[in-house]
C-alpha cells in the first residue's frame, strides 16, 4: 500500500505521538509497504529528509513560543516565551495538495487535528480517498499544560471533547489506544460515532525493551549505585505529568528504605524547578532527556517504575517499563489502569495521594517476593502491546477501508 501519514509532532522530536508516528511508518516500510509522513518542520523551512526508509515531508512552520520545543533543552526556570518554541504549520493546504496529489496515497493516517492533519482530511474527502484517525489526545492533555482555571477546565474540556468527536467522523474508521480512552471521550458521555472505532495499543518494540542484565557501563557512564533500590520514571518533566508527586512520595519512601534511589529520565518546563527543590538529595537524580541503547539499558536498572500523571491515553513509557520487567505504581485516572493492572503487576492510586504511592512503591521495594510476582506479570501485560500486533492491527484497518 502507498500509506500517508500526517502528525503534529515528529522526529527528532521526542514524545508520545512523535514515537508512535516514527515507529509506525518505519515498521510499515519495513513490512514493504511505502510510506510518507506530513508534520511541520523544526527549521521553519520546508524540506524532505529520508529517515529509516520513511520519506518525511516536513512543512514551513512558524514558532508558538508558549511551549518548548521538545528537541532542544528547556532553558532554567518556567518562561513567558522559549526560545526554542513548539513549531506549527498554520496554513498548509498548498503544500499538502501538491505533496498528496503527487504521491497519491492509498490511505491516509491523521494522528492529530491540528492544521495539518485538517487539510490532509480534506485533500483526502476531496480526493475519495480513505481516511484512518488515531485520537491520541483526551481534553486534559490540552487543558493542563496552558492552566485552564479550574471554574473554566470542565466547559472547555467538554468543548474540547466535542470537537474530536466531530473530527472523527469525517474519517473513515478510527482508533485510540485504549478501550478506557474511548469510554472517557464517547460512550461515558452518552454520545456515538457513526464510523467504527476500535482500541489498537501504541505498542513497544519487544525486541529492544526487554528485561536483563545492566551493562557496567551504565553505571559508570551515569554514576549510579549499583543493585540499589531505584524507582525509575521517565517521560516528559512537565507540570501536567505531576513528577513532584513522584519525587514527595519518594521522599517517604526514604524514611522506611533509606538507601533507594530515584531515577528521573526526561526533560520539562517543571525539571529546572524540581532540580532547585530537590537537587540537593543524593538520592534523588536528574538524568535529562535519553534515547536509544542507553535507555533501554536504564529501565532495566529500575526496581519499581512510577508515575503520578493523570492526563494518559495509554502511556507508552508504562509499556516499556512493563516490557522490561517492572512492576508499575501509577495514579487512577486516565486510561493506565490497562498496562498498570491494580494488584497483578502493580499499584493503582488515588491521583495526587503521596501516602499512598509512598506506600505503594515501600511495597514493591520490600517485598521481594512481591516484587518478582509483579515483574512476571508485567511481561505478560507487555505481550499483549508487542508493536508487531500493532502494525498487523493497523494493516487490517487500512485494507477494510480500502476496500469499503
Amino acid at each position: 500500500m502507498k500509506i500517508a501519514i500526517s502528525t503534529a509532532v515528529y522526529y527528532p522530536q521526542i514524545n508520545g505521538v512523535a514515537v508512535f508516528s516514527h515507529n509506525l511508518a518505519s515498521g510499515l516500510v519495513k513490512r514493504g509497504h511505502e510510506v510518507i509522513v506530513i508534520c511541520p518542520s523544526q527549521t521553519g523551512k520546508p524540506h524532505v529528509k529520508t529517515i529509516d526508509g520513511v520519506k518525511v515531508h516536513y512543512l514551513k512552520s512558524m514558532q508558538v513560543k508558549l511551549y518548548p520545543d521538545q528537541i532542544h533543552d528547556v532553558p532554567s526556570g518556567r518562561k513567558l516565551l522559549y526560545k526554542h518554541g513548539f513549531r506549527v504549520s498554520l496554513f498548509p493546504g498548498k503544500e499538502i495538495d501538491e505533496i498528496l496529489s503527487k504521491f497519491s496515497p492509498d490511505v491516509v493516517h491523521v494522528q492529530v487535528s491540528d492544521p495539518v492533519g485538517l487539510a490532509v482530511v480534506s485533500w483526502a474527502r476531496n480526493h475519495k480517498t480513505p481516511i484512518v484517525m488515531t485520537e491520541h489526545n483526551q481534553p486534559e492533555v490540552l487543558t493542563e499544560p496552558i492552566h485552564v482555571p479550574g471554574i473554566m477546565k470542565k466547559p472547555v474540556n467538554k468543548a474540547l471533547s466535542s470537537y474530536f468527536r466531530n473530527r472523527q467522523r469525517k474519517s473513515d474508521f478510527v482508533t485510540m489506544p485504549t478501550q478506557q480512552a474511548i469510554d472517557n471521550l464517547l460512550f461515558n458521555t452518552g454520545k456515538r460515532l457513526e464510523v467504527p472505532i476500535a482500541a489498537v495499543s501504541n505498542g513497544v518494540d519487544l525486541k529492544r525493551f526487554k528485561p536483563g542484565k545492566v551493562s557496567p557501563k551504565i553505571y559508570t557512564k551515569y554514576g549510579l549505585a549499583v543493585d540499589a533500590p531505584t524507582v525509575l520514571y521517565v517521560g516528559r518533566v512537565d507540570p501536567e505529568k505531576k513528577v513532584g508527586v513522584v519525587i514527595e512520595a519518594f521522599l517517604r519512601v526514604l524514611e522506611k528504605v533509606p538507601e533507594a534511589r530515584l531515577l528521573i529520565v526526561g526533560d520539562g518546563v517543571d525539571k529546572a524547578r524540581l532540580e532547585r527543590k530537590y537537587g540537593i538529595i543524593n538520592s534523588i537524580r536528574f538524568l535529562g532527556r535519553i534515547s536509544g541503547d542507553d535507555l533501554y539499558e536504564l529501565y532495566k536498572t529500575g526496581w519499581v517504575f512510577a508515575t503520578a500523571s493523570e492526563i494518559e491515553t495509554q502511556g507508552i513509557v508504562l509499556i516499556e517499563a512493563a516490557a522490561s520487567g517492572l512492576p508499575l505504581v501509577a495514579v487512577d485516572k486516565g486510561a493506565v489502569a490497562e498496562v498498570c493492572i491494580d494488584e497483578e503487576n502493580g499499584y493503582l492510586c488515588e491521583p495526587g495521594s503521596v501516602p499512598e504511592i509512598a506506600n505503594a512503591i515501600t511495597t514493591i521495594l520490600t517485598d521481594e517476593k512481591v516484587r518478582k510476582d509483579f515483574a512476571k506479570k508485567s511481561l505478560e501485560v507487555a505481550k499483549e502491546h508487542d508493536f508487531e500486533t500493532t502494525l498487523d492491527r493497523f494493516i487490517n484497518i487500512y485494507n477494510k477501508v480500502i476496500k469499503q
